[in-house]
């Protein structure tokens, strides 16, 4: 698949705001700097898309994006702000729960994690309310160029073992990088998929 077309489509903090337009949704949510704007923007092709900032929170509401007129990208708020107070905290869970709990268009949730880290408690506790709430989701391992291959292949695999400690079965994994475009055609080509399968 090729993006030809990405437009902002508008911004909720309620599925109720969502677009008039029902069209299969793609959402994306990750913790605090893990580089969810900057995927968002790679794989868009526009580096002024998804706003991007290195203060963490910058993403309070829902917004979707237009894609080729035929499905939306829907960037969410982040979870795991430490900085935030715990009332700001529980508005941004709120909208997120809300989104993931009651829009009827969501067809997929990619849950981004840093590939240079360990899976956090954080991340863990994210996954496991999802595999809870039977959310179909697929993991994406961002910033696979601030690692070598070998480096970057090994963490990865240790990030798999952690995550079969709690899953008889890992959902579909990426590696992504937005500085060098790695990922962008499999994240695509599998979202292709997936509408296509929905078709037929």
């Amino acid at each position: 698949m090729r993006i030809t077309e990405a437009t902002f489509a508008g911004s909720s903090t309620r599925v109720s705001g969502k677009p008039e337009k029902k069209l299969p949704e793609f959402a994306f949510i990750g913790r605090s700097n893990v580089g969810k704007s900057s995927l968002i923007n790679m794989l868009c092709g526009n580096s002024k898309l998804a706003m991007t900032s290195g203060q963490p929170g910058k993403t309070r509401l829902v917004n979707h994006f237009l894609i080729n007129r035929k499905w939306y990208l829907v960037d969410l708020p982040g979870y795991g702000y430490a900085k935030l107070s715990s009332d700001g905290r529980k508005k941004i869970e709120d909208v997120i729960r809300d989104y993931l709990n009651f829009s009827k268009e969501m067809v997929l949730l990619f849950v981004l994690i840093d590939c240079r880290h360990d899976i956090m408690k954080t991340d863990m506790d994210f996954l496991d309310e999802l595999g809870t709430s039977d959310i179909p989701f697929a993991i994406i391992f961002t910033k696979g160029d601030k690692m070598g291959p070998v480096a970057r292949q090994n963490q990865i695999e240790r990030n798999r073992r952690i995550l079969l400690e709690k899953w008889e079965e890992l959902p579909p994994v990426f590696v992504s990088s937005s500085q060098t475009g790695l990922g962008k055609e499999e994240i695509l080509g599998y979202i292709d998929s997936i509408l296509k399968d929905m078709v037929d």
